[in-house]
């Protein structure tokens, strides 16, 4: 039955209870749940090929046996049967292959398998996450039938996709524009369209990647002020009255406030649903343009829907049946023989590198997906026992921007080897602007030959290696194009930088995201300057 159905006939309580009842349970509960799953998920898992080819001749009966005999993997594991689609040789059979970007140029795309049971799963907690973030307390949501929803996503075959068929599976939304419309449309014509149908409408819901989010967001004003796109006052004819209502009430308070006309002032979103990196560099602006403090969830390609915040919007709760969960701490990411905790055993205040094995049918088993989480409490009287966590970022070898890029130090070196530049040494680090908005910070030192060559500046290194970075992943070309944003800064060290700070800590100086201090601890160590123009 859908959740629509059961509106008219269920109290809010049970349907709450039906949907988001694993906030009430306790840790044993919890545990009891994952244990269950993974063992169901272990027997099929173990004997197919993909499994066989993991394990080799191991026998696994127990979770002891699982966290001894099966190793951390990667998706390197797992590419000869995916990438190929070898359904046959998975645990079950997958009704659907959602694809994602794998390492930039390197490995341009990694698919995933999504048998019956972890749609159903992922349909089920899609819901849940809806329904905490139009609440305001245990028990208590706002969705009704016939609710619309401002469209924000990547079409299908990126998970993102998948959000419009689930929710409609359950509960008869509106998209604004229609998905299938939509998936025809550039950015800008989906979001043109999607205002001018909310203006009709209004809008119930906001859901996208917290960066793309933001700029929509942001070119509300900017779409309301040109003459070819949602001008208010040439489409005043289909609005709704009571957003002509709201839009009068708007002209004086802007006009005396001396400042743009903003999505809140026209729409009354009952809930915000944001997901990807990056998205505390968003929420207080998402905020003060619609009105309503953003939920955020964590979802991904291989792992479906994990992870989602409450009405409290405190932190990230794991759904028990999605994934079975391990934690690697921070020092453990390096070992041979690396020892996990479970959910029951994280401790409030460490990070770790989630490990994940997805359940319901799923290939990946102790996968390192590589996304790092904070522990931010390991009990929570409010809401149960569960443990709640705050996403920190990818794991260090990677910068991810906004949501979009996969760089990796192959990407980096790749992308100088094309370029033919004469980069002797760098390093690169993810930091933020003043705005607390993301870039990639790349430090290079040239050849000693190259000095001579005054053409050589800062801007013209920036210019070729985005041209390809661009070339490499397509990825890093949406970020300008969708987002506006250039992600690179160039820093040129003097020559010896490098050889300096090498003969006073050694050599081990991270290429990706060396910790703050070794950076001040690199830009100290500069032997000589050179004008950079």
């Amino acid at each position: 039955m859908r959740f629509q159905d059961k509106l008219g006939i269920e109290t809010k309580k049970s349907l709450w209870k039906e949907y988001c009842g694993f906030l009430d349970l306790s840790m044993t509960e919890y545990m009891n749940i994952q244990k269950r799953l993974l063992i169901e998920q272990i027997s099929i898992w173990s004997k197919c090929d993909l499994g066989k080819s993991i394990i080799k001749d191991k026998q696994i009966n127990s979770l002891e046996d699982f966290r001894r005999y099966v190793p951390l993997t990667t998706y390197e594991d797992y590419a000869p049967f995916l990438l190929s689609k070898q359904s046959s040789c998975l645990p079950d059979t997958p009704l659907m292959w959602i694809q994602t970007t794998w390492e930039g140029g390197i490995h341009p795309l990694k698919v995933a398998p999504y048998t019956k049971g972890m749609l159903e799963t992922f349909q089920k907690n899609t819901m849940a996450s809806f329904m905490l973030a139009t609440g305001k307390g245990r028990y208590d949501y706002d969705i009704e039938i016939a609710d619309s929803m401002l469209y924000a996503l990547a079409p299908l075959p990126y998970a993102s996709g998948l959000l419009p068929v689930l929710f409609q599976n359950e509960i008869d939304v509106q998209f604004l524009p229609p998905v299938d419309q939509a998936a025809k449309m550039t950015f800008k014509e989906r979001n043109v369209l999607g205002f001018k149908m909310g203006l009709k409408q209004d809008i119930n819901y906001l859901f996208g990647l917290g960066s793309v989010t933001y700029f929509v967001s942001k070119s509300f004003a900017s779409l309301n002020q040109s003459s070819s796109s949602i001008s208010l006052k040439d489409t005043m004819m289909s609005i709704s009255p009571k957003i002509i209502m709201r839009y009068l009430v708007a002209k004086k308070k802007c006009k005396k406030e001396n400042r743009n006309l903003i999505p809140k002032d026209l729409f009354h979103l009952k809930g915000m649903v944001v997901a990807g990196t990056d998205n505390a560099c968003y929420k207080k602006d998402l905020e003060e343009m619609w009105g309503v403090y953003p939920v955020e969830i964590f979802a991904g390609t291989e792992p479906t829907l994990i992870g989602t915040e409450t009405w409290e919007r405190n932190g990230l709760y794991f759904f028990p049946d999605s994934c079975f969960y391990e934690f690697l701490p921070l020092n453990q990411r390096k070992e041979k023989n690396p020892i996990t905790l479970l959910m029951d055993e994280v401790v409030q205040g460490e990070t770790y590198e989630i490990v994940l094995t997805v359940l319901k049918g799923g290939a990946f088993c102790r996968y390192r997906v590589g996304d790092m989480y904070r522990c931010v409490s390991a009990s929570n009287g409010k809401s149960g026992e569960l443990p709640r966590f705050e996403y920190v970022d990818r794991v260090p070898e990677v910068i991810d921007i906004a949501g979009f890029t996969r760089i990796t130090e192959k990407t980096i070196d790749n992308a100088i080897q094309l370029s033919k530049l004469p980069i002797s040494y760098w390093v690169a680090k993810k930091e933020f602007n003043e705005e607390n908005r993301p870039y990639m910070h790349v430090y290079v030192q040239l050849d000693k030959g190259s000095l001579a060559n005054t053409a050589i500046s800062k801007q013209v290194l920036h210019d070729c290696l985005t041209v390809y970075f661009k070339y490499m992943d397509s990825d890093y070309q949406d970020l300008k194009k969708i987002l506006g944003i250039d992600p690179l800064l160039i820093t040129v060290l003097p020559c010896g930088t490098f050889e300096n700070y090498h003969r006073r800590y050694g050599p081990k100086l991270n290429k990706m995201n060396p910790d703050a201090a070794k950076i001040q601890a690199l830009l100290a160590c500069k032997e000589s300057f050179y004008e950079w123009v």
